[in-house]
């Protein structure tokens, strides 16, 4: 390798990381900003949803958490959308989401739906997967019918949403579509702001 291929290789990687730590900064600051919002409040939630399910997908964990405050705030029913193989996580798994979202290729879940009929609210949880909800739920909004119930969706993501809220929309079969949320990863320190801001959303529903 000459030594200006290795320059430029180099001012590449250089160029690279300097973009990816200005990112990751500009993430943290809005971040902080929306969290201030809500890191001084004490929110309870006083709305009576009837009989409500949350309904979510979790790999990572972060969906879990917001899933499992929505269902502890609101008494529902809570179903997890398990996968028929395990997912494996590694640099690989984005290539093949992003090949399955092309061909629109969803993986088998475990066992059945719930009965959503039986539910006056059901929130729908799933992480960001290249902007736009995960290959596992999208696999259950293909066997699901809402039969006209309101559905609230929420997502979690590093920070870029992309087009998941419309894509569910098209997707949703039969529902009444509102109130969506989408909560950014962030680490402990900011849990009590977090959870103020479910329960603000959750009232304003």
């Amino acid at each position: 390798m000459s030594k200006y291929v290795l320059l430029s290789v180099i001012a590449v990687a250089v160029i690279a990381g300097a973009a990816g730590g200005l990112h990751l900064y500009r993430v943290s600051a809005r971040n902080s900003k929306e969290m201030s919002e809500y890191s001084s409040r004490n929110e309870t939630v006083n709305k009576n949803f009837g009989k409500a399910l949350v309904v979510y997908f979790s790999l990572g964990g972060r969906t879990r958490d917001i899933a499992e405050r929505i269902q502890a705030k609101t008494g529902s029913d809570i179903y997890e959308i398990k996968t028929a193989e395990e997912i494996k996580t590694g640099p690989l798994l984005y290539l093949k989401i992003k090949r399955d979202l092309k061909n629109g290729t969803y993986p088998e879940l475990q066992g059945n739906i719930p009965d959503l009929g039986r539910y006056d609210v059901i929130f729908v949880g799933s992480p960001v997967w290249w902007y736009t909800a995960s290959t596992p739920v999208r696999a259950f909004l293909s066997k699901a019918d809402f039969k006209a119930k309101k559905v609230v969706p929420f997502s979690t993501q590093g920070s870029n949403v992309g087009t998941f809220f419309e894509d569910f929309v098209k997707m949703a079969k039969n529902a009444n579509v509102t109130g969506y949320r989408s909560f950014n990863n962030m680490g402990k320190e900011y849990d009590k702001a977090v959870d103020n801001k479910i329960s603000a959303w959750l009232n304003g529903l």
